[in-house]
């Protein structure tokens, strides 16, 4: 029997879905030494998480991977309303924004196939020379006790052993890695948290749901647009997808599809045209053809947990559907997960490269486990106002329009991810938020479109802030005076030091490792010379900016002075 193989790494990871996959990615961009495991031998081909908020583009962006992603997606600006109407028939109540904050960049939802966005990811990985090892399935895993292995970060505490599927008779099925940290992105049923003993913490509604991925020929005349309908037979939600296909979410009763026997949703007791038959009630008065093409379809019943921890010994963390589970109706899934990573990655790539404490990985847990919890809640008033009965003349006690259209509007932000704003920790610090009311500390940075000084190009500030886990040094010098410039000369002067903030954290000397700083002043084209510029201040020429106003910098109302 051969011997099992053995390597070591930097951070491995374990599974392949979103969640994943930007960690892979995100970590393999900055250098680090990746390995990334999955036990299907496939990708998901079907099905799944498929909506990508408007901040969650913000964040592809920022990796360079947000241009494919939206020239294939199906865009999702308007969503409708229906409620049940005199006649019997639903009728539309009303129409609003997807996303309403005036400050999104992307101001839609977009969807795509999830096999799309594990393709676009694959090929991000590649460029970098990594890819997904499948078949592999995990089936140990152990964390050193010693204290010095696990404060040091050049030790290896982890050992995972992993089971090759697909080995060839004679080689080894064993594969043993050793690894500095773990991610778990392993789903909703994870490996990872179950072997670390974690437990997931909420509780199962009795909500249950059908879910089809279809084309459809119909007269309604919001089938294009992310649409609430509550019916007296039901309650259903269309997702629009690329070409003509949609998502079409229908409310199931009990009697549907609960196997009497174990109590639990059986599939088999219904079929997809047995779905479309509950959805044509509900559609009701308008006609639902039988689909031309069904691509994927499946029931199922909410759960709202979220886990105890998100980490075992500030080695091994988990992400994604691993630490939070809920309703797919929010429109979170994808987005929750992929930001779990984005906010680990950076983490891991400072502490292995010696430029922050392992402390500092504890704010992964303060930070998005508060989020979850969160998400949770708004899941559950989603949830239950998707599951009540509408208000009608014989129900006056259901849910009005009001309420569901006042909901969709009150958590907006926090759907959109747009609004999303961690709280004081070890890295957010908000007692200077009075220096710059706009930009809000703990939440993302504002886009807005400047113009670079030496080339008079337009250019998003997103752009200039790109993922390379690199600290962004902003400074606002507005109107470029001689009094400002003298003051600015002192503030060179100060920063050039040896013992300056700057230098204290740039081990090797050289700024532009560690910090990317970029100027924006305001002032004419004409009347500005970027090179009058302290050189401290324009490290390259295309990190100048400049607005031609003096209250220039404003998004949605908001000045970032």
């Amino acid at each position: 029997m051969s011997q099992p193989t053995e390597s070591h790494v930097d951070v491995l990871v374990i599974g392949a879905g979103p969640a994943g996959m930007m960690c892979a990615n995100a970590l393999a961009r900055a250098g680090i030494h990746v390995k990334i495991i999955d036990q299907r031998t496939l990708g998901v081909l079907y099905g799944q998480a498929d909506g990508i908020q408007s901040r969650s583009v913000e964040v592809l962006q920022s990796y360079g991977l947000a241009e494919p992603i939206l020239r294939e997606a199906a865009q999702l600006h308007v969503a409708a309303f229906y409620h049940p109407g005199r006649d019997g028939g639903i009728e539309c109540t009303g129409r609003a924004p997807v996303i309403s904050d005036f400050s999104a960049r992307y101001p839609f939802e977009i969807t795509l196939r999830h096999v799309t966005i594990e393709r676009i990811f694959l090929d991000a990985l590649k460029h970098y020379g990594v890819y997904v090892d499948r078949p592999r399935r995990p089936s140990a895993i152990e964390i050193s006790d010693n204290p010095d292995e696990l404060s040091s970060t050049s030790s290896y505490p982890v050992k995972v052993t992993a089971e090759r599927l697909d080995a060839a008779e004679g080689d080894s099925k064993t594969e043993i890695i050793h690894a500095k940290f773990v991610v778990g992105a392993d789903g909703a049923h994870s490996w990872v948290r179950k072997a670390l003993g974690i437990e997931m913490q909420g509780e199962q509604t009795d909500y249950i749901w059908g879910v089809l991925d279809m084309v459809l020929d119909t007269d309604f005349p919001d089938v294009r647009n992310r649409t609430a309908i509550h019916s007296t037979s039901g309650s259903a939600m269309i997702i629009p997808r690329e070409g003509d296909s949609i998502r079409l979410y229908i409310q199931l009763s009990d009697q549907d599809v609960i196997d009497p026997s174990t109590g639990r949703v059986d599939k088999n007791r219904i079929t997809p045209s047995e779905l479309i038959s509950v959805a044509r009630k509900i559609f009701y008065p308008y006609e639902l053809s039988d689909p031309k093409e069904i691509e994927w379809w499946t029931i199922y019943i909410i759960g709202q947990r979220v886990a105890s921890s998100f980490s075992s010994k500030n080695r091994v963390f988990i992400a994604g559907d691993a630490c939070h589970t809920h309703s797919p109706k929010a429109g979170q899934g994808m987005n929750a997960s992929m930001n779990d990573t984005h906010n680990l990655a950076w983490k891991l790539t400072h502490v292995l490269r010696g430029w922050a404490d392992l402390s500092i990985l504890k704010t992964y847990e303060h930070e998005r486990r508060k989020y979850a919890l969160d998400l949770i809640d708004f899941d559950k008033e989603l949830a239950t106002l998707f599951s009540t009965k509408p208000q009608t003349e014989e129900n006056k006690d259901g849910v009005s329009h009001e309420r569901f259209f006042g909901t969709f509007q009150t958590y907006g932000g926090f759907a959109s991810g747009i609004g999303v704003q961690y709280s004081p920790c070890a890295i957010v610090e908000p007692k200077h938020q009075q220096h710059a009311e706009g930009l809000v500390i703990g939440g993302r940075m504002l886009p807005h479109v400047f113009v670079r000084a030496a080339d008079t190009r337009p250019i998003n500030i997103q752009d200039m802030l790109p993922a390379d886990v690199r600290f962004k040094v902003l400074f606002f010098v507005g109107h470029l005076t001689e009094m400002k410039r003298a003051a600015l000369d002192v503030l060179a002067a100060e920063l050039s030091k040896p013992t300056s903030v700057l230098y204290k954290y740039s081990a090797d000397g050289n700024l532009a490792t560690v910090f990317d700083i970029i100027t924006i002043m305001s002032g004419k084209k004409g009347d500005i010379n970027y090179l009058t510029v302290p050189a401290m201040f324009r490290p390259h020429w295309s990190r100048y900016v400049f607005t031609p106003s003096w209250r220039s910098f404003v998004v949605g109302g908001a000045d970032f002075d």
